[in-house]
This record gives C-alpha cells, sequence and structure tokens, in this order.
C-alpha cells in the first residue's frame, strides 16, 4: 500500500535522543498496515516549549505531554489520503523512558504508533476502547520487535 509519511524535526532546545526519519517511517508504516487505502500523514517531533503551546491551545492543559494527534476529519475531497498529524514531544518521551525503566527506542516506537492508532480513530477515553487501542499497540509493536509496553515485567 502506498503511505506517504512526512517527518518533521523542530527541536529548538532539546538534547533527547531522537530516532532518525526512516524510523519513524517504518514505525508508522506498520501501524496503517492494515489500512487497505492509501495514506498520508506528518509526524513532528517537537520540543517541551512547542508541545506545552499545543497542548494548552488544542486540550487546555498546562504543561507538556508525550504525544498529541490530531487527525483531519473534513476533508474538501474525500477522496485525498490525508489522515492528520502525530506530535510527539523529544523531552517527554526521554524523561518517561527513564522513569519506567523503558527502552528509548521503544518508548519512541510505542509514543508513534500510539499517535497513529488516533489518526485511525482508535481511542482511549473509556476503558473497553482502551483495551481495544492498548491490543492494537502490543500486537504492532510485536511485529517491530518491541516489547509489551503496558506488562511491567518487560521493563529493562
Amino acid at each position: 500500500m502506498s503511505y506517504g509519511i512526512d517527518i518533521q524535526f523542530a527541536l529548538q532546545a532539546s538534547t533527547a535522543y531522537v530516532p532518525g526519519p526512516a524510523t519513524f517511517s517504518h514505525w508508522a508504516r506498520t501501524a496503517l498496515r492494515e489500512r487497505p487505502d492509501p495514506a498520508e500523514l506528518t509526524v513532528r517531533v517537537v520540543d517541551a516549549a512547542e508541545m506545552t503551546q499545543l497542548n494548552r491551545n488544542y486540550r487546555g492543559q498546562d504543561g507538556t505531554t508525550n504525544v498529541l494527534s490530531f487527525p483531519i476529519t473534513d476533508l474538501p475531497d474525500p477522496t485525498l489520503a490525508l489522515l492528520g498529524d502525530v506530535v510527539i514531544c523529544a523531552d517527554v518521551v526521554a524523561a518517561e523512558a527513564v522513569a519506567q525503566r523503558k527502552s528509548i527506542e521503544a518508548h519512541w516506537a510505542h509514543m508513534t504508533v500510539h499517535g497513529v492508532l488516533h489518526l485511525l480513530g482508535y481511542d482511549h477515553i473509556n476503558d473497553d476502547d482502551a483495551r481495544v487501542m492498548e491490543m492494537r499497540e502490543v500486537d504492532i509493536l510485536k511485529a517491530l520487535g518491541y516489547a509489551d509496553p503496558y506488562d511491567a515485567m518487560d521493563i529493562l
């Protein structure tokens, strides 16, 4: 299937480890693998300042967060394959990986997959939806060679 994945790096102040564009594209393509139609999306890696601003502007939340997804729902041309944008905060991903004693690369993969699944309509607003989304994340991450991020026994 044809997937157009644009990777953007907008890090002004972060010194956190960030994977390269090919790695992000691989993770996103794997998350999209069951989508029968073409798709286009953007993965944007940002620092804490930009993520704080986005979190405030779009969610009304003060502070930063690990990942935000911005699905495109009202396309003027329904034949366009634009899914939306996934924005990931390098500083938060790095801090969470340390705090959760997880591999930084595995946590980047998880946040990328998580964001792409939101673009595909998955959410975790209620417990049932969260279980469905988490099972999907675990399946995709296993296909990528990573451990279950929700299993406390599978940490470093």
